[in-house]
C-alpha cells in the first residue's frame, strides 16, 4: 500500500503483530512504527474479501486503487473506519448472531490520543475482562458519549463490535469480549456481566 505509505509487507506484518498484542490485552497501548496509524492498521485488515465504510476519500482512493475497496453502508460492513466521532452510531453497527458472533464489525477509530494512563484531555475507560490482570484504566481520545455508545454495543456478549483506536504511533483495542465503563459518563453501562 504505498500509496497510504505503508509498506505491504514490514508495515503491515509490524501492525498485524500490534493488532494481535492489544486485542489480546485490552486497554494497553502499543506502538506501530508505520503512520498515520488508522491507515496502516486499515491497509492491514482490509482485502478484497470484507466490505469496507469510510467518509476519508484519500484512504477509500488508495484502497480502491487496489482492488481493496468494497463499498458499503457503515451498518453493514465488515471494517469501519471513522476519523474522531463519526456520523453514524455505533450501536447500529453489525454485531453478528449467537452462532456467529466473528461477523460483527471492526471499527477503526482515528482519535486525538491514547495514554494507558489515565491524562487530561482524554475520556477515561476502566477495562475488565479477558486478557486483563483485575482491571485497567486508559486515556482514549473520544467523546464519553462515543465510547458509552460502544458499551452498549458490546454488552450483548458474544455479539458485539471490535474497536480498535489509533493515534499518531499508537493503537490500543477493545474487543466484544471485554467490559467497559466509561469514567467521565455517570449513565455508563457496564457491558457483559461475567465471563
Amino acid at each position: 500500500m504505498r500509496a497510504l505509505d505503508v509498506d505491504p509487507i514490514h508495515g503491515t506484518r509490524q501492525t498485524f503483530r500490534a493488532l494481535c498484542d492489544v486485542m489480546s490485552r485490552p486497554g494497553t497501548v502499543s506502538r506501530i512504527q508505520t503512520t498515520p496509524t488508522d491507515y496502516a492498521i486499515t491497509a492491514t485488515l482490509v482485502d478484497h474479501e470484507v466490505t469496507f465504510h469510510s467518509s476519508d476519500e484519500e484512504l477509500t482512493t488508495a484502497l480502491a486503487e487496489q482492488g481493496r475497496h468494497s463499498a458499503t453502508d457503515p451498518t453493514a460492513a465488515d471494517i469501519v473506519h471513522a476519523t474522531g466521532t463519526p456520523s453514524w452510531d455505533v450501536r447500529d453497527l453489525e454485531r453478528g448472531s449467537l452462532v456467529e458472533p466473528s461477523e460483527g464489525a471492526t471499527v477503526v477509530y482515528r482519535v486525538e490520543g491514547l495514554s494507558e494512563t489515565p491524562k487530561d484531555g482524554l475520556t477515561d475507560v476502566t477495562v475488565s475482562g479477558p486478557g486483563v490482570d483485575g482491571t485497567t484504566t486508559f486515556g482514549v481520545g473520544l467523546p464519553a458519549a462515543e465510547l458509552s455508545a460502544l458499551a452498549d454495543a458490546q454488552a450483548d456478549y458474544p455479539r458485539g463490535v471490535d474497536a480498535v483506536f489509533a493515534s499518531d504511533n499508537r493503537v490500543a483495542a477493545l474487543p466484544r469480549s471485554v467490559t467497559l465503563r466509561v469514567a467521565d459518563d455517570p449513565e455508563s453501562i457496564e457491558n457483559g456481566g461475567d465471563r
